[in-house]
């Protein structure tokens, strides 16, 4: 959100920032939690309810204001508003300015993500990935298989790589990365697997398949004298239990769940 604060700033368009600033008891979010509000537009939300439609109002009466004229305004969630959660939320309101924008901190992104492939089930992950804060390397060796457009723009915190060698940028990821192989070729899949489970210190390793291919792997990756110990830690089927369906929405669904159960936790 905040490069889209940063593209609004921009062109002009007066907004005005709304922060949880603090809560008490039971709350929708989290201090530090932040939207911003226009005459047209809300990007972001601090809980959703009528919290959330009271500050918008109140953003969008206050778009006068001027640089430093931020103020706070309390909501008691029960007695106020009759949102049963029953808290105490105090929100700041700030005209988007550029030291409002230098004063936002940057939000450490969920994990690390190299996704091979840019078919189907890439372009769906890619989708729902696109709206979470995480750091994501798309890699294929086809440049024709990347959306030529994507709605709203370019996510930011996607990365495009066309290469030739795509297991070799395996080495390039940072440590305690997560890797997601899913690419058209099987030997590709097995190369790309190969480097990742030789490097070892990834905190998620996804391979797309088959039971049957899983089998076929781990034997062909155990002729190759890969360790065990990386093999055994290597999640093929991907996607969470339970979600049936081969659809690539309702894979990436599976999938990007998994993600955050296993890689979007703390290091």
């Amino acid at each position: 959100m905040k490069h889209a604060a940063r593209e609004w700033l921009a062109r002009g368009e007066p907004a005005v920032m709304v922060e949880v600033l603090a809560t008490q008891g039971s709350a929708p979010r989290e201090a530090g939690t932040r939207m911003l509000v226009s005459a047209a537009h809300a990007l972001g939300t601090i809980g959703g309810g009528h919290l959330e439609l009271e500050a918008i109002d109140l953003a969008r009466r206050s778009l006068p204001m001027g640089p430093g004229d931020d103020f706070e305004q309390r909501y008691a969630l029960g007695p106020t508003l009759g949102q049963c959660c029953g808290g105490v939320v105090t929100l700041r309101f700030a005209a988007l300015t550029e030291s409002v924008l230098t004063r936002w901190p940057e939000q450490a992104p969920l994990f690390h993500l190299q996704l091979y492939g840019a078919g189907h089930v890439g372009r769906a992950i890619v989708r729902l990935l696109s709206t979470l804060p995480c750091s994501v390397q798309w890699i294929d060796e086809r440049e024709h298989e990347f959306p030529s457009s994507w709605p709203q723009g370019w996510p930011p915190q996607v990365e495009r790589l066309c290469v030739d060698a795509v297991e070799a940028e395996v080495a390039n990821a940072p440590s305690g990365a997560c890797y997601l192989v899913l690419t058209h070729r099987h030997d590709l899949d097995l190369r790309i697997t190969e480097a990742i489970l030789r490097r070892g210190d990834f905190r998620y390793f996804g391979l797309i398949g088959s039971k049957t291919k899983r089998e076929r792997f781990i034997h062909r990756l155990q002729a190759q004298g890969v360790a065990q110990q990386a093999i055994d830690r290597m999640t093929c089927p991907i996607g969470v239990p339970g979600i049936e369906g081969k659809a690539p929405e309702v894979i990436a669904m599976a999938v990007v769940a998994q993600l955050l159960q296993t890689g979007g936790g703390p290091r």
